[in-house]
């Protein structure tokens, strides 16, 4: 670890007092029935950083909005878990509480499509109608992808596939979900989860370079050791190359998010994701961007 980029940079942050900027995020009082509106921090920056819901899925609504509050980002990319599919008809409502409150959906996710089946399929985009959220994070097969290409195109909705590793016997890298979409409609893309892909032997910042405009969201976690799943770590405590990936994210001009998905100490998530936030945008800062 400590010979790691990261590791390195990570001292030249805590030198100019990055990450000591992260005890201002710190709860210090719960602020869940405060009526504020989260500031929309980072609109001025080159890379968007938001959150994904799954971070916090031990928790309820509550404690999600507390806590992305003090983090300062209004952007959430919401598992249904905060976002309940059923019933249907309190989805609207349910996501304008969100939107109220200041934040901004961009996205819903993960969402499985395991079958080739209408009756399947259909309930899941109306629920992202009602919800009017613009993307889904999704698991399909190579099988329902013809169907579910039918979908996008009849709701305007766009699919950014999930890779997840090795594991994934659909999907493990970046690269199967650009070969598997390059002749269906562009609204179908990628959501790199960079663990994952880093997992599965993917070099990232080349996936970002290919994906070009298909790439429509990014999961960001970070690994001790790229191989091995159960190594998550704080982002900028591990090999991730955050600052090769920002680059090239600028490069590429992507309109999406960076969505923090932190997968550890499930019942004790917030200081990881506080560190997590304060080490990205100490990059962004050490990169001329404040």
């Amino acid at each position: 670890m400590t010979n790691s980029p990261n590791s390195i940079s990570r001292r030249t942050l805590l030198s100019t007092g990055a990450l000591a900027a992260a005890a201002t995020l710190l709860p210090t009082e719960s602020h869940a029935e405060t009526p504020l509106t989260p500031p929309s921090a980072d609109a001025a920056l080159p890379v968007r950083l938001g959150i994904a819901s799954y971070t916090f899925r031990n928790f309820d609504s509550i404690h999600l909005v507390d806590w992305v509050r003090q983090l300062k980002t209004p952007y959430l990319n919401l598992k249904d878990m905060h976002l309940p599919m059923k019933p249907l008809d309190q989805v609207a409502a349910k996501a304008a509480e969100y939107r109220a409150a200041g934040f901004t959906l961009t996205a819903a996710g993960n969402i499985t499509f395991d079958k080739d089946d209408d009756d399947d399929i259909r309930p899941k985009f109306e629920y992202l109608k009602a919800a009017g959220i613009p993307i889904a994070v999704c698991a399909p097969t190579h099988q329902n992808l013809p169907r579910l290409e039918k979908f996008v195109k009849e709701y305007d909705i766009k699919l950014a596939i999930h890779n997840h590793g090795p594991e994934d016997k659909n999907f493990p890298s970046p690269f199967d979900v650009l070969a598997a979409v390059k002749n269906l409609d562009q609204r179908i893309g990628l959501c790199m989860d960079l663990g994952h892909s880093l997992r599965a032997g993917a070099d990232v910042v080349a996936a970002i370079h290919a994906a070009g405009p298909r790439l429509y969201d990014i999961h960001i976690k970070d690994l001790a050791d790229s191989k091995a799943k159960e190594s998550q770590v704080a982002v900028g405590e591990g090999v991730m190359p955050v600052r090769e990936v920002f680059h090239a994210l600028m490069e590429t001009k992507y309109k999406g998010n960076v969505d923090l998905e932190y997968e550890i100490h499930a019942d004790d998530p917030f200081p990881g994701v506080v560190e997590s936030f304060a080490y990205m945008r100490g990059v962004l800062a050490g990169m001329g961007y404040k």
